[in-house]
């Protein structure tokens, strides 16, 4: 097997996240659940939110790509594939990501629906509740990829949101082959328990068909995926299942487990808690990003702890500092 030429590549949601800060009232008026994502399934109603808002700032954004552009600031090789529309949104994300350093070649595609974009409302304990309209990150279809790219990276990343609509998750199940066939590992990252709601069933298949090496889960997905009420039944449930488990344990830090090995970290510091936006994504790309140069468990995972240390300081899901810096100064 030949060495490959890039870390991670990712495929997710292409999205522009537009922020804005707001309370709990707004939140209980408009008919959201604090803290949580809920989709918009049309641009009308997009828009209808969207003139409801406060002042906005606009961050490109998307799990995947936001993984992609903290690994990318680690000094990791990244690539992404998503796709968004010919429109300024379009053009904000393929610009940002580039700009992060992560390579983007996925072509743009014409017509409606527009750009996927995440209105996302922070209160002021940080919490963010997430609206998402996904406009043309949802038809991304299995003719987008990049065979040739998916063979020449350590990892495949799969974002669980983009599992929804049919057209990506055929997609996904082609890329998943070509890694697959090129003794790649793929790893997964559960999103939401919306989506394992939804597939549940397909998750588990591809669990026991051997298909991922590594999964992503925070507390309540792997009690939703595995339908236990307890984490550690969950853990129990699956660690056997896949070469290895990360779960994320909110303020008490994470943990992964792989050959009977258990590793946990606490949570790093953070001054104030701003917004949570991207934790669980810059979290996979420290430790992702660790796990690609070779590093054990716990020191990806404290990398992954710093990194999301880091962006929950800030409003926005992209880092806002030197990571590979910041990483040489607290860990060495």
């Amino acid at each position: 097997m030949t060495s490959p030429a890039y870390d991670v590549v990712a495929i997710g949601n292409a999205i522009v996240d537009i922020l804005a800060q707001s309370d709990d009232a707004f939140l209980t008026e408009q008919g959201m659940t604090k803290g949580a994502m809920q989709l918009v399934f049309s641009p009308e109603a997009a828009d209808a939110l969207y003139a409801k808002m406060g002042p906005g700032r606009e961050v490109s954004g998307g799990s995947a790509a936001n993984t992609l552009a903290g690994i990318a600031a680690l000094g990791g090789r990244a690539a992404f594939i998503g796709q968004v529309a010919d429109d300024q949104l379009g053009q904000v994300f393929a610009h940002d990501i580039r700009a992060a350093g992560v390579r983007y070649d996925t072509a743009v595609r014409a017509g409606a629906p527009t750009t996927g974009r995440c209105l996302i409302f922070v209160t002021p304990d940080g919490q963010r509740t997430m609206n998402t309209f996904l406009g043309a990150s949802h038809y991304l279809p299995a003719a987008a990829l990049d065979r040739d790219l998916i063979a020449d990276a350590a990892y495949l990343y799969i974002e669980g949101y983009l599992w929804d609509p049919e057209e990506p998750r055929a997609a996904m199940r082609a890329a998943i082959e070509v890694a697959r066939e090129a003794r790649r590992k793929v790893a997964f990252t559960l999103s939401a328990e919306f989506v394992i709601d939804r597939h549940r069933a397909d998750f588990h298949a591809l669990i026991d068909a051997g298909m991922i090496d590594l999964i992503f889960a925070n507390e309540a997905e792997m009690m939703s995926l595995t339908e236990t009420s307890d984490v550690e039944a969950a853990i129990a449930a699956l660690q056997d299942k896949v070469e290895t488990l990360v779960v994320t344990l909110a303020e008490k830090g994470a943990c992964a487990i792989r050959g009977g090995e258990r590793v946990t970290v606490p949570a790093a510091p953070v001054a104030q808690v701003v917004d949570t936006t991207g934790a669980g994504d810059l979290f996979a790309a420290g430790f992702l990003h660790g796990q690609a140069q070779g590093y054990d468990l716990e020191a990806s995972l404290k990398l992954g702890a710093l990194c999301a240390a880091e962006i929950i300081s800030h409003f926005g899901a992209r880092p806002q500092v030197d990571l590979r810096a910041l990483a040489t100064e607290r860990l060495g």
